[in-house]
């Protein structure tokens, strides 16, 4: 496994390039790695199946001129900006028993991300494959797979202004049964930890030896012109 922590300029692009990992992974020219961004302007970002009419406040998203984004894994909607550090990890089905199954490969993921923070946070999994710190939520994760190797990335929440979620969000299309209908602002918590700590931990657990190279950039740039980009992608549902 190699590191690669690179945000790039806009949102189109960070999930292109989650996506030109996983792809350049199966094509051979790629291998297992973390990698890290943070998303330097808010962005909203559907799941693969979710709905933007549903939950997204397009009105107050568009009047601050926020983009509303879909990316090619499940999972619910979610609020990117300053404070939401993503992770995101390319493996290897081989890597450890069980990762061909969904539900097993996130509780081996979780668990793993679970013992990392334990310095800053006693947390648990919740839902489907939530982290939450006595049932607020400080986490989501979604997985895109291929034949050989699958993408998981995540999201934690570390100093994120979290009005701002209420404000661009509306209540999601599907719940997990632990939110119990709480509002966006009893939900959601921040990890008491800086960005910058929490990817220390998480290169501590998952120790990658040296930097990922090449950066398939010119194939990330593809996926936003055919799909990152596009209308018929972004606002299909």
């Amino acid at each position: 496994m190699q590191l690669l922590d690179l945000t790039l300029p806009d949102p189109e692009m960070n999930l292109a390039l989650d996506e030109s990992l996983l792809v350049a992974a199966e094509e051979g020219a790629g291998g297992e790695v973390l990698r890290f961004w943070e998303q330097p302007a808010y962005a909203v970002v559907v799941g693969s199946g979710g709905s933007v009419v549903i939950d997204v406040n397009l009105s107050a998203c568009a009047a601050a001129g926020v983009p509303v984004l879909r990316r090619a894994s499940g999972g619910g909607t979610v609020l990117l900006g300053p404070g939401c550090l993503c992770f995101s990890l390319v493996l290897s089905y081989d890597h450890a028993p069980g990762l061909n199954e969904i539900p097993a490969s996130n509780r081996y993921i979780l668990a793993r991300v679970l013992s990392a923070l334990k310095p800053v946070a006693t947390a648990s999994v919740e839902g489907t494959s939530d982290l939450a710190v006595s049932g607020v939520k400080f986490s989501g994760n979604a997985q895109q797979r291929k034949r050989k190797f699958f993408l998981h990335h995540g999201t934690l929440l570390c100093g994120f202004d979290l009005a701002l979620v209420a404000k661009y969000l509306n209540a999601p299309e599907r719940q997990p049964d632990y939110r119990r209908d709480r509002p966006h602002g009893d939900f959601i918590t921040n990890l008491p930890a800086r960005p910058e700590e929490v990817k220390q931990l998480l290169i501590n657990e998952w120790r990658p030896e040296g930097d990922y190279a090449p950066v398939p950039l010119a194939r990330a740039h593809a996926l936003v012109a055919d799909k990152y980009s596009r209308a018929e992608w972004n606002r299909r549902r």
